[in-house]
């Protein structure tokens, strides 16, 4: 592992010591792993090690990778033919909005929330550069913190602000303010 991956695990394994209150608000209950996004294939090569931390706290783990999630929604769109022929036709969604794709999203990841976490559980979010221009991570992480009963943890590839409490994701993007907890690899 990267020296910077292995701070995030040690970060991320300290937090997992500290007893979880229960009665918080949702947002309270999500935290945000911020990594370096030329870190994303080490991070990728060791979540496991994530998973091992998890339970060896014994909390239970939960892995959502939306990796994929577009080229998944978009093959099981009667126009996708159509939009390949003109991606400008997505032109019309504002930058980062596809509204569609997201609710459909959310809703895929739902009944697995309810399905297969309980209050101990840590949900692992991840792969969400991949909806970088696609989708706001906000709106995602909105759509679903109320859904986990347990602890939302969103692998980050980006910058964190601490005197803004903003997130960038991939760098790229102007921020915005969350106040998640922040997990950083550069502590």
């Amino acid at each position: 592992m990267s020296s910077r991956i292995d701070t995030l695990l040690a970060v991320y394994g300290r937090h997992l010591t500290v007893p979880w209150q229960t009665g918080l608000a949702a947002i309270q209950r999500v935290m945000f792993a911020v990594y370096d996004k030329s870190d994303e294939l080490r991070l990728r090569a060791n979540i496991e090690a994530f998973e091992l931390a998890t339970r060896q706290a014994g909390k239970p783990w939960l892995l959502l990778d939306v990796t994929d999630a577009f080229p998944d929604w978009m093959m099981a769109q009667d126009y996708r033919d159509a939009y390949f022929e003109c991606p400008e036709d997505l032109a019309g969604y504002p930058a980062g909005e596809l509204t569609e794709f997201m609710a459909d999203l959310i809703q895929r990841l739902k009944p697995r929330l309810l399905n297969e976490a309980g209050p101990e559980t840590v949900v692992a979010l991840f792969g969400v550069g991949a909806l970088f221009g696609l989708a706001r991570v906000s709106m995602l992480v909105d759509g679903l913190k109320d859904a986990v009963p347990g602890r939302l943890l969103v692998f980050f590839p980006g910058d964190y602000h601490p005197e803004t409490h903003s997130y960038r994701l991939l760098d790229a993007r102007d921020g915005w303010n969350y106040l998640a907890v922040p997990l950083l690899a550069k502590d």
